[in-house]
């Protein structure tokens, strides 16, 4: 059992590596990151756990990842490039 345990850290840790560092925000504060980029690409999944839909959001700014969910859509502003994922993976 132990081993199992390891070995999902090891992977998380792999994971964080690869990806860089994430930035987990609540939805106000990823709208903020989002309005004051000129030209923003979010890249959007839904996810359901026990009946409940959760919206995701991923975007980049200034070399950093910025994550957040939510139990509602959020208004992206007009000025937002979508992109439409099957799924959002964050480790850890």
């Amino acid at each position: 059992m132990h081993t199992a345990g390891a070995a999902a850290a090891a992977a998380i840790a792999q994971a964080i590596k690869a990806s860089g560092a994430i930035v987990r925000m609540e939805p106000n504060d990823f709208l903020q990151i989002v309005y004051r980029a000129e030209e923003p690409l979010v890249v959007t999944a839904t996810s359901k756990v026990f009946g409940k839909v959760r919206y995701k959001y991923i975007t980049s700014h200034k070399g950093l990842a910025f994550y957040t969910k939510s139990p509602r859509l959020l208004d992206l502003g007009s000025g937002a490039e979508l992109v439409s994922a099957k799924t959002i993976w964050i480790p850890g």
